[in-house]
């Protein structure tokens, strides 16, 4: 993707489900090739039928948005009311962010950024003040440290899993 073109944000549907896979694949792919195994694991999403099913199901439960430059998808994010099975939901209305992908194509192009603005206007839009997120907390940290520049704050860290994955669930008011 050339750096010439303007961001538009849309809602996303089925339809984008491959989409979706495909970003996330392409992020798994980059991570692997960093040493980064431990945050998405090593293989595929659209090669593992449990991935595959929580994509579809975020996706039709949820609030799927697709960045798009030129008119090319180029990140994702879906909004629901509450977090993954492992986490406890907060004790009041919420908007959940899951999913937040992009394909590497579109590095630097600040479509994350504008999904995660995206995200916190339509949590307001709802009349919730509370937008959250979980993610990978190992390695360095890079990815709390990108969700703390996009105005999120740490509330609480966990373990997942038999492999007790490090987590950090992080929170913006909106």
């Amino acid at each position: 993707m050339e750096n010439t073109g303007k961001t538009i944000i849309r809602a996303g549907g089925p339809d984008d489900i491959p989409v979706i896979l495909g970003m996330l694949d392409s992020a798994v792919t980059w991570l692997v090739a960093r040493g980064r195994t431990r945050q998405w694991g090593t293989e595929s999403w659209s090669g593992d039928p449990r991935a595959v099913a929580l994509v579809e199901r975020y996706v039709t439960e949820g609030s799927p948005w697709i960045a798009e430059v030129d008119g090319v998808p180029a990140a994702t994010l879906t909004l629901t009311d509450g977090p993954a099975p492992y986490l406890a939901p907060a004790d009041e209305p919420e908007r959940y962010i899951h999913l937040l992908a992009r394909d590497r194509r579109a590095a630097g192009r600040g479509t994350g950024a504008a999904l995660l603005a995206h995200a916190a206007a339509e949590t307001s839009r709802a009349g919730i003040s509370l937008l959250r997120v979980d993610c990978y907390a190992g390695d360095d940290g890079g990815l709390v440290a990108y969700y703390e520049r996009n105005g999120f704050v740490r509330t609480e860290s966990f373990r997942h899993g038999a492999d007790a994955w490090p987590g950090q669930v992080l929170a913006r008011r909106v």
